[in-house]
């Protein structure tokens, strides 16, 4: 029969369409998704030929609508206006005018399509509650569906009532009413995936499955979406809410899921912790690095291709750090905070800590990620360090030495090194101080490493020159009273020291921080730093001989003097004395203590040789010339003795400032007055340095030669020729003779 064949061939056409359907394997898995198609093709099928039933059946309903008419007269008079019935009677009401103005409008048909209305709505409270239920047990697909079907529902009966009237907002507005429930139920579907989409980097291990059907219910609105912008350029009809754009609000949520994360990272300040910013950045570091190896481990599999979700979810980070950058940047930051922050973006961003990372290659390359905040801000920024860190230099080396100074009053000695030198912490503070800002500025780059040791350099010269001036004011006030302080010469001792200490640690941080090439921009500095710490040394040795011969000062007043000829022992009491001091010049360095030893040896010989021209004893006879010379020669031995003991192994020649004590005892020994001109010239041709006045005072204290030859001998000395020793260092020019006894034919 007829119906038979009909059967046989919609199974014919039934069969080639599911063969078309399924000819991948992969198909298989959207076998339920076809067969959903399929049942709302249907269900729509159906729905049409119900509306085409009812047309049939207008015609009936035609004489209804006189009955409806009747129904209109008394929904427009007085007393309905007044507002006496009660609300859900004018809503039925509504439904009744609705369905009246279709009949009269648009003859039949449109009745029909407002039975249908009625017809459905039944059904919708229903349908929202289960929908409702689902959303909260977290069945977000099965939810989603329904409201979809809900959706499409509405939408399908607005279209309807749009083609029939476009104009008609009246009954658009009814219909929209009606399903006003919906909309809160799309709202909360949206609320829920939000939430997921929130926590998507802590879902993703948890529970993927709930992160791919949030991210099926978006693709399937995007879908919806595109196929109502589709229809809207062909009828220019669009149902409210359309589009969602889901997919676009989801990125929007990433963004600010990752900004507060960023944000949320600072958890002190500085106020609670002066670390705040290096914790801040760590946790940063950490955080963005561990997002990133799941989102491309685990959430780009729960992600379509299209959404490039690995990509975008980097750059919102980047743009997230970048801006958080900028914030700090723009902050009034301290020094080392400054240095953190540099080295964070410069450094750390890029590094195999973060970015660099082997893991997150090669779908991440350092190369081609934009700057955190700009090379202006950088500038900006290493202007500022630059700016706050020479006031702290300052300040800080302005606080050692203030701390040093007050070391330097103290009642017990300074420490010492482990050679036994003394030594006080300025040079070790200082240089750590260095150092630490040294190893920072390295953490940012080459250059500003360069800058900083050029700036520390610059603030040492400046320090050193103070520094000097604290010694010599701590030597003037030693002077008011000399048992004040109880360890001044130790703390000398250790100023002296000290000199060494700074020379050598400034050479080590040049050879640590200073390329090769860059030495030449610091050696005027250098020479500069090496010449003030020479002075230093060198007024801090002189002060300490300055001590040693005020105590020697009474002792060197009986030297050539009667009480002396009679056998003072001012000489060993020298030595004594010398010696004595000399166990703590001990604890001076090498190259200090060698010149001291020098200058001690020297001194002592001026002092020596300024007694003899002072010309408190006159020898009377030849015996007492004998004596006094002899005296003088055994003097002369001791000091040798002396210092060669205190010089031992410098390895330098002493012997030869004796020896100029035992020339003038040669001279003063001599028995035949005759010979006195060729033993005073041989003393004139060693030491060229000694003037008429010298020869004057030493003839004075021979007390033989009268005034005649005092001035022939000097005459004929003017013409005679000088042999001195090449290694002589003049020594008589630093001696002065009284005037009062000189006659003036002899000056």
């Amino acid at each position: 029969s007829t119906m038979e064949e009909t059967d046989r061939e919609a199974v014919a056409t039934a069969v080639q369409r599911v063969a078309g359907m399924l000819q991948r394997p992969d198909q298989l898995d959207k076998v339920e998704q076809y067969r959903r198609r399929e049942a709302r093709k249907k269900a729509s099928v159906e729905a049409r030929l119900k509306v085409q039933s009812w047309i049939n059946l207008s015609v009936v309903y035609h004489e209804r609508c006189q009955v409806m008419l009747r129904a209109l007269n008394f929904i427009g008079n007085e007393e309905f206006r007044k507002n006496e019935l009660h609300i859900t009677y004018r809503e039925v009401a509504a439904f009744f005018l609705v369905f009246l103005l279709s009949c009269i409008n648009y003859l039949y048909f449109a009745s029909s399509v407002v039975l249908y209305v009625i017809f459905l709505c039944r059904s919708v409270p229903e349908i929202v509650r289960e929908t409702h239920d689902l959303i909260e047990r977290g069945e977000l697909l099965q939810a989603h569906r329904k409201l979809m079907d809900l959706e499409c529902s509405r939408d399908d009966l607005m279209y309807e009532q749009y083609r029939m009237d476009s104009k008609n907002t009246h009954d658009m507005n009814l219909i929209h009413t009606y399903f006003g429930d919906m909309q809160k139920l799309s709202e909360e579907l949206a609320k829920q995936l939000w939430m997921v989409v929130q926590r998507s980097l802590v879902t993703v291990r948890r529970d993927p499955t709930l992160l791919v059907s949030v991210v099926r219910i978006i693709e399937r609105e995007e879908k919806i979406d595109r196929r109502m912008l589709d229809r809207k350029k062909q009828t220019g009809f669009i149902p409210p809410g359309r589009p969602k754009k889901w997919k676009e609000k989801m990125f929007n949520i990433l963004e600010r899921t990752v900004s507060t994360r960023i944000e949320g990272t600072q958890a002190d300040t500085r106020e609670s912790d002066k670390m705040w910013l290096v914790r801040h950045l760590e946790i940063i570091r950490k955080y963005v690095l561990d997002d990133l190896l799941v989102a491309k481990t685990l959430l780009d599999q729960c992600f379509p291709p299209h959404y490039d979700i690995f990509n975008r979810l980097l750059n919102m980070y980047h743009q997230a750090l970048a801006t958080r950058m900028q914030e700090l940047a723009a902050e009034d930051l301290e020094a080392n905070e400054i240095v953190s922050l540099l080295s964070w973006v410069l450094n750390t961003y890029t590094s195999a800590e973060m970015m660099g990372n082997s893991e997150l290659s090669p779908e991440v390359d350092v190369n081609s990620l934009d700057a955190l905040i700009s090379q202006n801000v950088v500038d900006q920024l290493l202007s500022k360090y630059m700016s706050t860190l020479t006031s702290n230099i300052i300040g800080w080396l302005r606080k050692a030495l203030e701390t040093d100074k007050k070391d330097w009053i103290k009642e017990t000695e300074p420490e010492a090194d482990q050679d036994g030198y003394y030594q006080t912490t300025l040079p070790a503070i200082v240089f750590q101080m260095f150092e630490q800002n040294l190893q920072v500025a390295a953490q940012i780059n080459e250059d500003l490493k360069t800058k900083v040791l050029i700036l520390c350099l610059q603030q040492m010269n400046s320090f050193l020159t103070r520094y000097k001036d604290e010694a010599q004011l701590y030597k003037e006030d030693h002077l008011k009273n000399r048992q004040y302080p109880q360890c001044y010469v130790q703390y000398m001792i250790a100023v002296i020291n000290n000199c060494q200490t700074f020379k050598e640690s400034i050479i080590s941080l040049k050879r640590k921080y200073l390329k090769s090439d860059m030495e030449d921009t610091l050696s005027i500095s250098h020479a500069n730093m090496d010449a003030t710490l020479d002075i230093i040394a060198k007024e801090g040795c002189s002060s300490l001989l300055d001590e040693v011969f005020m105590d020697l000062e009474p002792h060197l007043n009986e030297l050539m003097t009667k009480k002396w000829l009679m056998g003072s022992n001012a000489v060993g009491t020298i030595c004594v004395t010398v010696e004595d001091y000399f166990n703590d010049f001990a604890r001076i360095k090498k190259p200090y203590k060698k010149t001291m030893t020098l200058e001690a040896h020297r001194r002592v010989v001026v002092e020596y040789i300024r007694a003899i021209m002072l010309k408190r004893i006159s020898f009377k006879n030849a015996e007492e010339r004998k004596e006094g010379a002899e005296r003088m020669i055994k003097e002369a031995e001791q000091f040798r003795f002396l210092f060669k003991k205190l010089a031992a192994g410098s390895g330098e020649d002493t012997e030869g400032l004796c020896d100029i004590i035992e020339a003038i005892a040669e001279v003063i020994k001599l028995t035949d007055p005759s010979l006195l001109y060729l033993e005073v010239s041989t003393l004139v041709s060693k030491y060229p340095d000694i003037r008429d006045d010298h020869i004057a005072a030493l003839l004075t204290v021979r007390g033989d030669a009268s005034r005649d030859m005092k001035q022939t001998i000097i005459e004929t000395l003017d013409q005679g020729p000088s042999q001195p020793n090449p290694n002589y260092v003049p020594i008589f020019k630093e001696i002065t003779v009284p005037t009062l006894t000189v006659p003036k034919l002899l000056k």
